[in-house]
């Protein structure tokens, strides 16, 4: 088999694929002028999609059933209340942070009390946990919107060496996850999981705390993306984290990890988030409305169904 083929074998590279030609029809309209603002905001933008998209690319390999439903919600809370915890002072900016995780760390042990101690579905349990946490974002925010420090506001709406910094931070949490899955006894935990909950049982797999552990760690992330969107925006706002419950999913499909669980996939995600931003972009750039993109995303995620379900049968 030529490096070609094996390329174009791996699940990931057709994300990548079809972002590159995104981009490529978006400039083209441009004639090339809008090349690297494109590329940065597209870089930007598909940041935040990435951090929450590995969390629930993490809950996703556990198994058909498990997705995590609050981390819109998650980023709402950690915003408000981050923002409200610092007040503008950048001596308080590493406070906020830990306030976030620990709000990400209550957050996913909610959600799995919900699913193990009351025997709840996974899809149900991280609902209803969606609304008791957007609850308290709404009775936190009480209509206020407080700036971040400027220390923080600069950092992630800046670039280093032309690169983004909330796409560095969340490429290093990439890596983070990259390490976790290929590297460590969890990983390979997480994946045995998701190809056999019964057969992990017996092969002597700790289930339960290693399920408990991706819920916390999803929430986590859906914490830290709500800290720098807050900060990256301004402000925090009640429909902050509205549009990531549908992205976090998408990108994760999108990227060629296993809906049924057992395989995960991390460059897919970047791969992804890219290509996610870069069709509305397309989109908006051709003139096209919110409806069509609402639509061409429902047909994104059904085709690449479709496709990797053709794929993997084929390779049987």
């Amino acid at each position: 088999m030529t490096p070609l083929l094996r390329l174009f074998r791996k699940p990931w590279i057709w994300s990548w694929l079809a972002a590159f030609v995104v981009w490529f029809l978006t400039i083209m309209v441009t004639l090339g002028a809008s090349a690297l603002g494109l590329s940065q905001a597209a870089l930007t933008f598909a940041a935040f999609s990435v951090i929450v998209g590995i969390g629930q690319m993490f809950v996703i390999t556990l198994g058909p059933g498990n997705i995590d439903l609050s981390v819109p919600a998650t980023m709402t809370l950690v915003g408000t209340v981050a923002l409200k915890l610092m007040n503008v002072e950048n001596g308080m900016i590493l406070p906020g942070l830990l306030v976030a995780i620990v709000i990400g760390l209550v957050v996913g042990l909610g959600n799995y009390a919900l699913i193990k101690a009351l025997r709840i579905p996974p899809i149900i349990a991280t609902l209803s946990m969606s609304f008791i946490v957007q609850s308290a974002a709404i009775w936190t925010n009480r209509g206020l919107r407080i700036k971040p420090p400027s220390v923080l506001a600069e950092f992630t709406t800046s670039h280093t060496l032309g690169v983004p910094n909330v796409a560095i931070v969340a490429l290093l949490i990439s890596l983070l996850a990259w390490f976790l899955l290929e590297k460590t006894i969890y990983g390979r935990w997480i994946s045995a999981i998701g190809q056999s909950m019964p057969a992990a049982r017996m092969a002597g797999i700790p289930v339960d705390g290693t399920r408990f552990v991706t819920y916390l760690f999803c929430a986590v992330l859906a914490s830290v993306a709500g800290y720098l969107l807050a900060c990256f925006s301004g402000g925090a706002a009640l429909n902050m984290g509205s549009e990531y419950l549908l992205m976090s999913i998408a990108v994760v499909v999108i990227g060629g990890t296993a809906v049924a669980g057992g395989d995960s996939n991390v460059p897919g995600i970047w791969g992804a988030s890219l290509f996610m931003f870069l069709v509305v972009s397309m989109l908006n750039t051709y003139g096209l409305g919110a409806g069509i993109r609402l639509i061409m995303t429902g047909l994104i995620i059904i085709s690449v169904i479709m496709l990797a379900g053709g794929r993997r049968a084929g390779m049987r």
